[in-house]
């Protein structure tokens, strides 16, 4: 049996989680509120402040779908509590990022600043020219609008220029040999 799937979800303090009709599940907290709908094979019932998934049996889709379900709920329920975070760097002269009321601006060595729009899902933190945070409830949009911002300019190998994750490894290429 899956050690994922087994494993039950905590709910804090605060947070709501409701198992409606057809395995859609709403998960309610501070910073939010998120659904997801559950597959129809997998079993989601609320023990209290504890969340149990379960599986009808060992088919292969099913072993699949149980740890799954298990780690998108979990996600749910730390986001609306917690919230997610993504910190990105910029290296390189002369660019830098800056914030315009609920929009953030890259300047990334192309002719023209590229710009990104501020939620209510995505919200961002730019403490200095070369530090972006990405804070979100949702993880996967956290994550999707993160690696986006990095797509615009993503680190090339030989100088290292560019959007890259806060401790993201760059493998460096040597260059041209000198005579």
């Amino acid at each position: 049996m899956s050690r994922i799937g087994r494993a039950p979800i905590t709910v804090p303090a605060g947070v709501t989680v409701n198992v409606g009709d057809n395995n859609q599940i709403t998960v309610k907290g501070p910073k939010g509120e998120l659904t997801y709908k559950a597959p129809a094979s997998i079993k989601v019932e609320m023990d209290g402040p504890v969340l149990h998934i379960s599986r009808p049996d060992d088919e292969a889709q099913n072993r699949a779908l149980h740890g799954l379900t298990r780690t998108l709920i979990h996600n749910m329920v730390v986001g609306v509590s917690e919230g997610y975070t993504k910190k990105l760097e910029i290296v390189g002269v002369g660019y830098r990022a800056a914030k315009e009321g609920k929009r953030l601006v890259l300047n990334l060595g192309h002719s023209h600043p590229i710009y990104f729009e501020e939620t209510d899902l995505v919200q961002f933190d730019v403490p200095d020219a070369n530090t972006i945070i990405v804070k979100s409830f949702d993880k996967q949009v956290c994550g999707q609008v993160a690696a986006d911002i990095r797509s615009k300019r993503p680190p090339e190998p030989y100088h290292g220029k560019g959007v890259k994750y806060s401790g993201e490894h760059i493998r460096r290429k040597a260059g041209k040999a000198g005579k």
